[in-house]
């Protein structure tokens, strides 16, 4: 037997808008399995992951804390992907802007003034655009896997982040730990709401998050670059023809996703940490692709994919409490959310065929 996937002539715009609603569906029917295999009761499980954390005030200022850096990355992934580059690296991206928009409060602590955040994103921007150009260049000009140079470098990022914070970086007042001083009023991003008025902490950073994902649509939609993007990622040899420079397509999509990316880490530290620490990012580097898939690489309908998926990881905390999960549960049920999504694409655009071999009879003479 052979299974062969054959792709189709046309593929229908409402099962490619359904594609996605039936992953998450799929991906609540596996999880069921998955808990009940776990001696857990599956509706429970499912309630504390998708309903629990949406039922306080304060868990949805917590949602919107950890959709921000989500979606800001997803955005940046999504032109880089549309472009046909893999950047898998937005993790590294992430804390290397986190690094270098952290010079300010870290090497100035006496800085202050309305110049100061806005400096730290600028900062934070370049950092994750140049960590993001080192898979770019090393492919352009050596034709090396960018899938493996852009993942390799989240590794020598994240030891880079703990070598300073253990090291130079370290708070003189901090009683030995391994963490930077704590950031100036300047320095922090400010809340939305009070706490005292609504019962949360969210920042300002969904607000940029948001933001950004529409004016990527106009770039995307509405510009020559978007253009340029959408053919190169769909047929190189038509980019060719058509005078489009394939290498600049690289460099610009990895600079992109690595800007947003390394503006998600200073989002991060400068609302919700405060600081620097040897981990600043619970994986948001990596969630962020299938953030991406799950919102078809568009931007505006990532805004809710990156809401859902924030929403799994307050479900996964909400459930390691109510249930005993371990936070394993939680990055399996994010995996299968994207082998789920994977696999409704995989459905919408190609047909499977089943080919048997024939049964070979022998003749008795």
């Amino acid at each position: 037997m052979r299974i062969e996937l054959t792709p189709r002539p046309q593929i229908h715009p409402l099962r490619s808008l359904l594609s996605p609603v039936l992953a998450v569906v799929a991906t609540a029917c596996l999880g069921a399995v998955l808990f009940a295999l776990l001696g857990k009761p599956p509706l429970g499980a499912l309630y504390a992951y998708f309903v629990e954390p949406l039922t306080e005030v304060w868990s949805v200022h917590e949602l919107a804390l950890k959709a921000a850096p989500l979606i800001l990355i997803a955005v940046g992934l999504s032109v880089a992907y549309r472009s046909n580059n893999w950047n898998i690296g937005a993790e590294g991206q992430l804390v290397m802007g986190a690094v270098a928009g952290s010079i300010i409060p870290i090497l100035l602590p006496d800085a202050s003034g309305a110049w100061v955040l806005p400096a730290m994103m600028v900062l934070a921007m370049a950092g994750g655009a140049a960590w993001g150009a080192i898979p770019a260049v090393l492919k352009n000009r050596f034709g090396t896997s960018e899938i493996l140079v852009s993942l390799m470098l989240v590794y020598v990022a994240n030891l880079f982040l703990d070598y300073l914070v253990r090291g130079p970086w370290r708070d003189p007042q901090g009683f030995n730990f391994p963490e930077s001083r704590d950031f100036g009023a300047s320095a922090r991003l400010p809340e939305i709401l009070s706490m005292g008025e609504w019962g949360g902490r969210a920042n300002w950073g969904i607000v940029i998050a948001v933001v950004a994902a529409l004016l990527t649509l106009l770039l995307v939609s509405r510009t020559l670059k978007g253009f340029e993007i959408a053919v190169g990622g769909a047929s190189a040899r038509a980019a060719r023809f058509a005078g489009f420079d394939a290498r600049a397509t690289t460099l610009f999509a990895f600079l992109f996703s690595g800007a947003l990316a390394g503006l998600a880490g200073i989002v991060e530290v400068s609302g919700a940490i405060g600081q620097l620490q040897p981990s600043i990012s619970p994986g948001y580097g990596f969630t962020a692709i299938i953030v991406a898939f799950l919102g078809r690489l568009n931007p505006v309908a990532i805004i809710v994919a990156g809401f859902l998926l924030a929403l799994s990881y307050l479900g996964g905390e909400a459930a390691q409490i109510s249930l005993g999960l371990s936070d394993r549960t939680t990055r399996v049920f994010q995996g299968l959310l994207l082998f789920c999504v994977l696999m409704s694409d995989t459905l919408v655009r190609y047909r499977v065929r089943v080919h048997r071999r024939p049964v070979l009879t022998e003749r008795v003479t």
